[in-house]
C-alpha cells in the first residue's frame, strides 16, 4: 500500500503518481476508507477500512456478491459517495472530501465511469452526437467544430459503431450497442483511469467478449487503467492484472489473478471460485459447492486486519488466521476450491440425502426440485385427470413417485385422493336417497 506521508494537497495534478520499491506508479490509492449511509441509529457502513493501491496500466478487478459495497468504492472514487474516514489519493493527491474546484475539474476530466445499466445512463432525450460530445464540450477539449466531429467519428468507429449512428438516440439501439456508447462516451475524454461498473453483466454472452476485447483494446493503444467491478470471478480472472475480494463491507483478499486462484486462502474466496459454473454439464452436476459460513471466525477478542503475507497477497483476518494462512501458502502447494464427485459418490449421496423424506415433506410448501426431470411440470390436468378416474390417478402417481417426477406426483396423488372423496360422498347420498323413497 502507498504510504500515506507521501500524500499531498494540491491544486493541480501532478504528471505522474508516487513509485513504488519495484518501480510501478500508483495511479489510485485507497486507505482505509470507511463509507456509511444514513445518520445515528439507522447508519449502515457500506464500507469498512477498505485498503488498497491501483498500479497505472493495469486492471485491478473488485468482486464480491451483491450487496458487498463494489459499487460504493467505484462511486467513491469518481466524487459520488462521501467518506466517513479515511481518504482516496490519485497520484499522489488526496482527491476525497473537499477540494478545490481546479483539481476537482482534474479529476472528471482523468476518471470516467462506464456504467452497468448502458439503457439508464444514457440520456434518451439526446443524440449520440450530443451523448458523446458532451465532456468535449464541458471540457472545451476541441480546437473548432471539426476537430470535434472528427474526434467523434473516430471513437464511434473504434467502439466499432458508424458515423450515421451519431443522428439516432440511445432506444434505437441493442444492449451492445448502448454499452459501446457508453465506452464510446467514457474514452474520447482520453481518461487514465476508467471504472467499469459490471460493464457486462445486462449484456448477452456473445456480446460480452466484444465489449471485454474493445476495453483490452483501449488498455493497448492508450494506457489506460481499469478498476473492474464484477461479481463474476469466471470473467475477471482472464482480465486482471490484480483482484481484490470485498465481502460485506471488507476487503478480505487481495492477490494477481493467477495467485488468486492457485492460492484461495480466504473461506469466501473459496466459495467465489467454488460457485464458477463448469461448462461440461455432468462435471457441474457432480460438483460440490463451498459454502462460506462468517461464524467460522470468532473476532470478539482480536480483531482483523488486512495483512500483506509476500507473493503480492493481503489476507484479512486475526492474528491467529493469519499465522495459518501464511502456513498454508508457505507450502506452495495449489489449494483445490472445487470438488468434482465421481458418478458412484454423487449417487450414494444422493441416496443418502433423500433417504429419510416422508410424503408430507413432499407436499409441504412450494420448494424447487433442482433436479427434477425435465418434464416433471406438475400440470393442471394431471390432477383434472386424476379426480376424474381415480384409480388411474393413483396407478400414475405411484410410477411418477418411483420415478422422481415429484410435481407430476403430487398433483395426481392430490387429485385423485379429491375424485375419492367426491366419489364416496355422492355414493352416500345416494344410499340416504334410497332410504329416503323405501319409507
Amino acid at each position: 500500500m502507498a504510504d500515506d506521508n507521501k500524500t499531498t494537497r494540491a491544486k493541480h495534478l501532478p504528471e505522474h503518481g508516487p513509485m513504488t520499491d519495484d518501480g510501478r506508479e500508483i495511479l489510485l490509492s485507497v486507505k482505509n476508507v470507511d463509507i456509511t449511509f444514513g445518520k445515528g441509529d439507522t447508519a449502515v457502513k457500506a464500507v469498512k477500512n477498505a485498503s488498497f493501491d491501483i498500479y497505472k496500466g493495469e486492471t485491478f478487478s473488485l468482486v464480491g456478491e451483491s450487496g458487498s459495497g463494489k459499487t460504493t468504492i467505484g462511486r467513491a472514487v469518481i466524487r459520488i459517495n462521501n467518506c466517513a474516514a479515511g481518504e482516496i489519493d490519485y497520484k499522489g493527491v488526496r482527491i476525497s472530501g473537499d477540494i478545490p474546484r481546479s483539481l476537482d475539474k482534474e479529476v472528471i476530466r482523468n476518471v470516467q465511469m462506464v456504467f452497468q445499466d448502458p439503457a439508464a445512463s444514457l440520456n434518451e432525450r439526446a443524440t449520440v452526437d450530443y451523448i458523446v460530445s458532451e465532456g468535449l464540450y464541458n471540457f472545451h477539449l476541441y480546437e473548432d467544430e471539426a476537430d470535434r466531429v472528427k474526434k467523434v467519428e473516430n471513437i464511434i468507429n473504434e467502439v466499432g459503431l458508424l458515423p450515421e449512428h451519431l443522428t439516432r438516440y440511445p432506444h434505437e439501439f441493442s444492449g451492445g450497442q448502448r454499452q459501446r456508447i457508453g465506452l464510446a462516451r467514457a474514452m474520447v475524454m482520453e481518461p487514465e483511469l476508467v471504472i467499469a461498473d459490471e460493464p457486462i453483466s445486462a449484456l448477452d454472452v456473445s456480446i460480452r467478449a466484444q465489449v471485454l476485447n474493445l476495453m483490452k483494446k483501449f488498455q493497448e493503444e492508450r494506457d489506460v487503467t481499469y478498476l473492474f467491478i464484477a461479481h463474476d470471478l469466471s470473467i475477471v480472472r482472464f482480465i486482471s492484472d490484480r483482484i481484490a475480494v470485498i465481502y460485506k463491507g471488507d476487503i478480505v483478499e487481495i492477490a494477481t489473478a493467477e495467485e488468486l486462484f492457485d492460492y484461495p486462502l480466504h473461506p469466501y474466496t473459496k466459495s467465489l471460485i467454488s460457485a464458477i459454473p463448469i461448462p461440461d454439464p455432468l462435471l457441474e452436476k457432480n460438483k460440490v459447492l463451498f459454502k462460506y459460513d462468517p461464524s467460522v471466525h470468532d473476532y470478539s477478542e482480536d480483531k482483523p486486519e488486512l495483512v500483506y503475507i509476500g507473493h503480492d497477497h493481503y489476507i484479512f483476518g486475526n492474528k491467529k488466521e493469519i499465522e495459518a494462512y501464511k502456513e498454508i501458502r508457505e507450502k506452495n502447494e495449489p489449494i483445490k476450491s472445487v470438488t468434482i464427485l465421481t458418478p458412484e459418490e454423487a449417487e450414494k449421496l444422493a441416496a443418502d440425502g433423500n433417504a429419510n423424506v416422508t410424503d408430507e415433506e413432499l407436499l409441504a410448501g412450494d420448494e424447487e426440485f433442482l433436479e427434477a426431470p425435465v418434464h416433471d411440470t406438475g400440470s393442471f390436468w394431471l390432477a383434472l385427470l386424476s379426480f376424474l378416474l381415480p384409480p388411474i390417478g393413483i396407478i400414475a402417481a405411484i410410477l411418477f413417485r418411483k420415478h422422481n417426477y415429484i410435481r407430476n406426483y403430487k398433483k395426481c396423488k392430490a387429485g385423485a385422493i379429491g375424485g375419492l372423496a367426491v366419489f364416496f360422498a355422492l355414493i352416500l347420498l345416494l344410499i340416504l336417497l334410497i332410504l329416503i323413497v323405501q319409507r
